[in-house]
């Protein structure tokens, strides 16, 4: 029994491959034939596309305002730890008998 490792492909490689399809410019076997890809997949990739292509200008917007939510989540994570280091080494300070004389020093 052999196995054939199932290939994948680039967001990019089926955005192009389907683009030409809908072009019209080649049949659907000239594309398949000349990109390696089976009709099957050319026609789950074009379903897929008229399926969630609105989606392309919707979660754009959606998807920078996710990352930058997460991105300030993380820095508020490690602000918060770094206020909690902060108090400890001041009482650790002070545990020590260190004293800050109010210049920073």
């Amino acid at each position: 029994m052999t196995h054939t490792k199932r290939r994948t492909f680039s967001a990019e490689f089926k955005f192009e491959t389907v683009i030409e399809a809908l072009r019209g410019e080649k049949t659907a076997a000239q594309i398949c034939r000349a990109r390696d890809i089976n009709e099957n997949l050319l026609s789950r990739w074009k379903q897929e596309f008229w399926a969630k292509g609105s989606e392309i200008f919707e979660k754009n917007s959606q998807r920078k305002s996710q990352e930058q939510d997460e991105r300030v989540a993380e820095l508020e994570r490690l602000v918060g730890r770094q206020a909690l280091e902060l108090e400890i080494l001041k009482k650790a300070g002070a545990l020590l008998g260190l004293t800050s004389n109010g210049n920073g020093r």
